[in-house]
């Protein structure tokens, strides 16, 4: 299962969470739900902007988080 988000997050609030201000994205998906998932399974799709495009956020059936993928 996964649900879709489009993130922008910029460069200086990705960098708040990459340093322990806060551990987890909490996001609104398309269909409207809530999606809670932690910020470090961004980390590969920071730039010198800082995050933005629409991800897939994988997990299974227990709701437990298993791959974040960027689409555009």
């Amino acid at each position: 299962m996964h649900l879709l988000v489009d993130l922008v997050i910029s460069r200086e609030e990705y960098l708040r969470w990459y340093q322990g201000a806060a551990s987890a994205v909490v996001a609104t998906a398309r269909d409207g739900r809530k999606v809670r998932f932690p910020a470090a399974s961004l980390r590969p799709y920071v730039t010198h902007q800082g995050i933005r495009g629409t991800f897939a956020i994988y997990f299974d059936d227990n709701h437990k988080l298993l791959a974040v993928k960027k689409l555009q």
